[in-house]
């Protein structure tokens, strides 16, 4: 099993920043693709941003410019720097690793979800 665990939301004003991390722990082989997401109340989860093993990144046009993916692949760890926030990107925020088993399989885990709230 593979467990995620992320931290760092919390409430912020307008134009701040917030920085997210998110670690994997337990039975990985190796992680492909790591990624954030968010989920407003109503709406389908949003692929805010991901990364692969290699370092390729992938943005969704909301948060170009001011969002950062990153990663530390020794310790299985992803990233997210936050900054200008605005009022619409209040949402819970969630971690998602692309896991590989030996045989090449692919299993994704998800984090337990941390909430941002931008106000004022």
């Amino acid at each position: 099993q593979v467990q995620l665990v992320e931290s760092g939301g919390g409430l912020v004003q307008p134009g701040g920043s917030l920085r997210l991390s998110c670690a994997a722990s337990g039975s990985i082989f190796r992680i492909s693709t790591m990624a954030w997401y968010r989920q407003t109340t109503g709406k389908q989860r949003e692929l805010l941003a991901d990364q692969t093993s290699g370092g390729r990144t992938n943005y969704a046009d909301s948060v170009k410019g001011r969002f950062t993916i990153s990663r530390d692949n020794a310790k299985n760890t992803v990233y997210l720097q936050m900054n200008n926030l605005k009022p619409e990107d209040t949402a819970v925020y969630y971690c998602n690793a692309a896991v590989l088993t030996p045989v090449a399989s692919r299993y994704d885990y998800w984090g337990q979800g941390t909430q941002v709230t931008v106000s004022s």
